[in-house]
């Protein structure tokens, strides 16, 4: 290895900065260094807000505001309609299930989208689907046919039920393939059942009762048949807080009850502003009359 005095200087302003040499780039620093193993099974582009909600195998660039908005909108429809059809007991959770508690859709600043699954319908999925493409035809508004295709991808580590490095607590993903977004998908099990019996949990340390869960209520999101846990409210209140439920301005974004809608603040301030008066002269613009001192207080309270 080698010593501090050994190494180069790079001049920079009145100081003497030293370079460190980087151990995985610089052979010189330390010849038995190792690079520790990979062991995570999903890669995004990268480990930003924007990039991480890309897989990274199908990211081909950032979607738009509007695009992601569409692309969301048919990964969840596709995702609960072809589990549905094989009758594949799923259920939304989480951000998503939030969105569905407001309106019953995604909430607009949301990257990705969240359901949950039990440890034995992961097993199942991963010996009977796992790898598989899945063709997704809908009507588009103009009432043109559109078609996009979803790939199901289980994580082989699915079957460790504790978190171990916590590189793998995403169980499965239902994948976009034209741009890589996706729906992560996280099994529950009871880990303890002798010490700790009707107690959930997956490998992010959401816990969860069997009476909060089940019976799975029936409902609808983005327009199509879904399920959601039982207690929703409780799940909802102990995850983000009963503010989540309550508060209208998040994110940039502005809940509109008449709409039942949440809207960018951008486009809000654009409905409302003001429409431009034609020009008036002040020679021809009415005398002012003076305004009294207490009028003048009462405005500047």
């Amino acid at each position: 290895m080698l010593k501090a005095a050994q190494l180069p200087s790079l001049q920079w302003g009145y100081k003497n900065v030293k370079r460190v040499p980087h151990p995985e780039t610089d052979p010189r620093y330390n010849q038995g260094y190792k690079k520790p193993a990979d062991t995570k099974y999903f890669h995004e582009p990268g480990e930003s807000n924007e990039l991480g909600h890309y897989d990274a195998r199908y990211y081909s660039g950032l979607v738009s505001y509007e695009e992601r908005g569409d692309a969301l909108h048919h990964l969840i429809r596709s995702y609960l309609t072809v589990f549905r059809e094989r009758n594949i007991e799923t259920w939304i959770a989480h951000g998503t299930l939030l969105g569905w508690w407001w309106n019953g859709k995604i909430m607009p600043w949301d990257w990705d989208l969240d359901t949950q699954v039990s440890a034995a319908t992961l097993t199942w999925l991963g010996e009977n689907l796992n790898m598989t493409m899945h063709n997704y035809t809908f009507i588009n508004p103009d009432g043109t046919e559109g078609s996009r295709e979803y790939l199901l991808d289980i994580n082989p580590n699915h079957i460790e039920r504790v978190r171990g490095d916590g590189q793998n607590v995403i169980d499965a993903r239902w994948i976009d393939v034209r741009n890589g977004l996706f729906i992560d998908i996280t099994g529950l099990s009871e880990v303890n059942p002798s010490s700790q019996p009707g107690i959930w949990s997956c490998k992010n340390f959401h816990r969860y009762r069997t009476r909060d869960l089940y019976p799975l209520r029936e409902t609808e999101f983005e327009g199509v048949k879904a399920l959601v846990p039982y207690s929703f409210d409780k799940i909802l209140t102990e995850e983000y807080s009963s503010r989540a439920l309550t508060k209208t301005l998040h994110e940039g974004h502005k809940w509109v009850p008449e709409q039942k809608e949440w809207v960018k603040q951008g486009a809000i301030q654009a409905k409302i502003q003001p429409k431009p008066q034609p020009h008036v002269p002040r020679s021809l613009q009415p005398e002012e009359e003076p305004e009294s001192g207490l009028k003048n207080l009462l405005n500047i309270l």
